[in-house]
């Protein structure tokens, strides 16, 4: 059960790191137009949440998965 520690501190830390930083940005690049040599293409950013109850579940996840290995090594 020593393997449930690693795991459930990394779940731990997961999960505080997203309630800490809910909000994150991805870019993509797209072509608009095609003029021969001449090539537009537009940059479009898009900001993504991530709900704090799923932040908070996967927190939860990780410190019972921890409580647990450190209950079962002693």
């Amino acid at each position: 059960m020593k393997s449930l520690i690693p795991l459930g501190a990394i779940l731990a830390m997961v999960g505080l790191i997203l309630l800490a930083y809910p909000f994150f940005t991805t870019q993509q690049t797209k072509d608009v137009a095609d003029l021969g040599p001449v090539h537009v293409q537009e940059n479009e950013q898009q900001t993504h949440m991530i709900p704090p109850i799923l932040s908070g579940g996967i927190l939860a996840v990780g410190v019972v998965l921890l409580a647990g290995g450190l209950m079962k090594s002693e």
